[in-house]
């Protein structure tokens, strides 16, 4: 009789993994000089979803992946994502003070030391790639497909195009392309490290590809959403922030009620991307309805 796959279960024993693998591979906040290296703990270490950790776990499992190469992997996404939001969080940027319910980090520090939090993070994730303990040529893809979607035509670009975008209108082409670039290439290159650690093959990748852009996008449209309707203190940081700046979302462009129908489509299209893996592709499945169905 097979067993039934435990999706909670599997959340918390890869949750509680990528918490030891962020504090064995970034520097303890000991190392000189002391004051950045506890400001990077601070932001990589402060809690929060960690979906993009548990998308490369979850997309290593479709083929052979070694657990240092997923670790090294998790862990450099989570760098990434986390010098992003410290960034993002600056005055010249969105001007946040809360961000994982806790004072953002040019707040509990300063805003020098913020500036350089995230590029420390950023160099520190793709030194761990390049040290992590898998065949070169997996390192290599693993330090291209990050790069690519870091950078200026990935999520610094659609970082770019969300600052130019205040106070303008963008119909739903321009907006989708904005959040392909800007959360939907990170949550993409996550599914695509696990991937290529696990040695799949041309043709599965493209499946995961499918799967990771309609979930990248679902995963703003989400965002979206929360951000109309939930709280500061449910969402951990301050709510209703975009519409205070005249951004352009996906509610204010289509209404509640399309954002929330076209998150629920997306969600359906990620996951039927999978067919082909069957059951060794249910984490990937969980972690589209949990993407969908957060409140925060």
């Amino acid at each position: 009789m097979a067993t039934v796959f435990q999706f909670q279960e599997w959340l918390a024993s890869h949750s509680v993994r990528t918490e030891s693998a962020l504090g064995r591979l970034l520097d303890s906040a000991q190392t000189t000089p002391v004051r950045l290296h506890e400001a990077m703990r601070y932001a990589a270490q402060g809690g929060g979803k960690r979906i993009r950790p548990l998308l490369v776990y979850a997309a290593g499992e479709l083929g052979d992946a070694k657990d240092a190469a997923l670790d090294a992997a998790a862990v450099a996404m989570e760098c990434i994502h986390a010098y992003s939001l410290v960034h993002d969080d600056l005055p010249c940027m969105d001007d946040d003070d809360l961000r994982r319910g806790r004072p953002t980090v040019h707040k509990a520090f300063d805003e020098a030391t913020a500036l350089l939090v995230g590029d420390a993070l950023q160099t520190r994730a793709f030194e761990i790639l390049a040290n992590a303990e898998c065949e070169v040529d997996v390192r290599l893809l693993m330090i291209s497909a990050l790069a690519a979607a870091s950078g200026s035509r990935g999520m610094a670009g659609g970082q770019a195009i969300d600052l130019e975008s205040v106070g303008k209108k963008l119909d739903l082409a321009g907006l989708k392309q904005m959040h392909a670039l800007k959360t939907g290439a990170l949550l993409s290159c996550a599914v695509a490290l696990g991937g290529i650690a696990a040695h799949l093959n041309p043709s599965q990748m493209s499946h995961l590809q499918n799967y990771s852009t309609s979930l990248g996008l679902a995963f703003q449209i989400v965002d979206d959403v929360l951000d109309a309707t939930a709280d500061s203190q449910t969402l951990g940081k301050t709510a209703g922030k975009d519409a205070a700046a005249n951004k352009p979302t996906y509610v204010t462009l289509m209404g509640l009620d399309y954002a929330q129908k076209q998150a629920k489509e997306l969600q359906e299209a990620a996951i039927a991307s999978l067919d082909s893996f069957g059951s060794q592709a249910q984490a990937l499945k969980d972690l589209a309805r949990l993407v969908v169905n957060r409140s925060k």
